[in-house]
This record gives structure tokens, sequence and C-alpha cells, in this order.
């Protein structure tokens, strides 16, 4: 394999991505170090604090069940600050759009950026707009960048899980990723699947209010739970504890990943986020969550067990225990 070459897995979120990032990008631009490698930057501005986060979606299909490329900009941006505890303020929208691509499609992709954005509470201030030659790119991709507000004392860091904090899942995993796969390769499902996309800011808010009880909260996108785990494992330098048993997972979507041979801990989510909470506080943090319409089906499904290793690992059904490392390839290309 040519090592000078950029690969489909390079976009993953998963172990290339994060050579490509460590080997390349990150020391060449910033120098951030691994356990301050969050889902946005936390500025300082006067004793202010302020989040601030960027995305480029790329998706394939653009329209898929459950949402398009538009509410998944803006839904992802959204959630990226609430991952800080930061409350989502505002966001830029920039397009790269392919000559020939169609008025109607893009006037429906920006009504429902519109819309999503009025439901998230936040305002779309500016923007860009590109046009490249036919071929030159695929129909149109998005970038979204944004910035909120942190108003409260509590750090919300990727480095911040303790032994004995418990992790909690909104709800069922996998949803977006299978969604997606289907819609591109015309499986024709019993039930429909619906991504999961969907803003979580109203439920972090809810979630806030255990103060620092909350240790770090992160959605799980590309890489899907497993490769978001082991990053935090990492930065926190401890080891995380899943049970197998308790991962909450659709039927259908655990019968088209078993058809597939995909681990549905490895498929991406659009409306989940991932609760690093003291255990005192873990069961009021789960009933806060499932009294949320994006947190009915919440569950506790591990704990952090142990310091020092930066390792993630899964008790699995049987009774036994493996490791749990991060994506190795591309599962899913143009997933978000």
């Amino acid at each position: 394999m040519n090592k000078d070459l950029i690969l489909l897995g390079h976009g993953s979120g998963g172990k290339l991505s994060h050579q490509l990032l460590d080997d390349l990008i990150i020391p060449t631009l910033s120098s951030i170090p691994q356990a301050g490698q969050n889902d946005a930057a936390v500025l300082d501005h006067g004793g202010v604090r302020l989040a601030f986060t960027t995305d480029s979606y790329v998706v394939e299909p653009i329209f898929f069940p459950g949402g398009n490329i538009g509410s998944l900009a803006v839904n992802g941006t959204v959630n990226d600050l609430a991952m800080m505890g930061a409350r989502p303020l505002f966001l830029s929208a920039g397009l790269i759009i392919e000559e020939g691509f169609s008025r109607i499609e893009l006037g429906k992709i920006l009504a429902t950026m519109r819309q999503a954005a009025d439901s998230a509470g936040v305002r779309i201030v500016t923007g860009d707009t590109k046009v490249v030659p036919r071929g030159k790119a695929d129909r149109i991709f998005i970038n979204t960048s944004g910035v909120g507000a942190i108003e409260h004392g509590l750090t919300i860091t990727g480095a911040g899980a303790k032994v004995g904090d418990k992790v909690i899942v909104n709800g069922t995993i996998g949803d977006h990723g299978i969604a997606v796969l289907a819609k591109r390769e015309g499986l024709e499902l019993e039930t429909d699947i619906q991504s999961d996309c969907a803003a979580l800011n109203g439920l972090v808010a809810e979630i806030l209010a255990e103060g620092e009880a909350i240790h770090v909260l992160r959605d799980p996108t590309r890489g899907g739970v497993a490769t978001t785990l082991k990053e935090i494992a990492l930065q926190s330098a401890v080891t995380i504890t899943l049970t197998e048993t308790a991962l909450p997972l659709q039927g259908a979507v655990k019968g088209v990943c078993a058809i597939l041979g995909l681990d549905p801990l490895y498929v991406a989510n659009e409306g989940k986020l991932l609760a690093f909470v003291a255990p005192e506080a873990a069961e009021r943090t789960l009933q806060r969550m499932r009294r949320h319409p994006l947190g009915k089906e919440a569950a506790i499904i591990g704990e952090v067990t142990a310091a020092g290793a930066g390792r993630l690992q899964l008790e699995t059904a049987v009774g036994g225990v493996r490791a749990v490392e991060m994506l190795a390839g591309e599962q899913l290309p143009r997933i978000c």
C-alpha cells in the first residue's frame, strides 16, 4: 500500500483517521494534545467561555429515511457544541454544489436546514456557496460551523472519565448507519429503519442539571459507540467495560448487521450521546433522560472499571470478556 495516498478509511473516524490526525494534521496545524481533542474547542474570551466547532457532510444518498444532508449538517454541529456542555447559538452554512444539481432538491435541503435550526433554537447567520463543474463533486457537500455559550462552571471533556463512572446511552444504537445503508443499497426490509438524526441540546440541558456528576458527553457518530468509547478511554487513561446484554438495539438493525457481517458497535449514530456519570447520580440521570423524548430508551451500558490503561472491553453475552479497538478501516463510507 502506498502510504502517500489518502484512503476512504482516513475519513472513517477510526484508527486510520486518528493516524492521519496524529501524524500530519494536528502536528502541522495546532499541536493539540490527545487529551484536548474534543468535539469542539473551548475558547475563553475575557472570562466568557465559548465552544466553537466545524464539520463537513458528504452523506450518500443525500435523502434518507429520517432526514437528509441538510438536517444532518445542522443537527450534527449543534450536537458537537452540546457535547461540550454549551448552549448552541449560531451556525454558518457552506455549500459546495455540483453543476446540474436540482434547484428543487436544493430548496428542500435548505428548508430542512431552516426547520432543524429553528427546532434546535439556533440561527444560521452566515455562509458561502460555491458551484463546481460536473464530475468535480458528488451533487452537494455541506459544511457547518457553530458557536455556543458555556453558561456554567462545569468542564465537560473526553479526558474527564473517572473510575466508577457509569456509561449511559440515550437509546438504540446503529440506527442512522443502517438507515443510510439500506437506502443506498436498495435493501428491502420488513421494517423501515429511520435515521436517529436529531439535535441533542435539549436533552443535554436536562442532563447538566446533575452538575459536577457529569464528566463526559460525546456523540458516537463516525466509528460508532466502540470507536468513541476507545477515544475516551485513551483521553482519560482508563479502562471502560461494556455489557453486551445491556446495549439497546432495534431488532431490525441487529438483523441487518447479522446478515451483512457488521458490528453495530461500529455503526454511526446521529441522535445518540454517551454520558459518563458519577455512580451516585447515574440512576437519577438515567431517569432524567428517559423523561425526555430523545431518551425514552436510555440505558446504562457499562462503567469505568480501572485507571491507567486506555482500554475498552466488552463483557459478552456468553460470559467472556474481549478487547474492543477502534474501527480499523472504512465500514460504511459516506455515512455522514
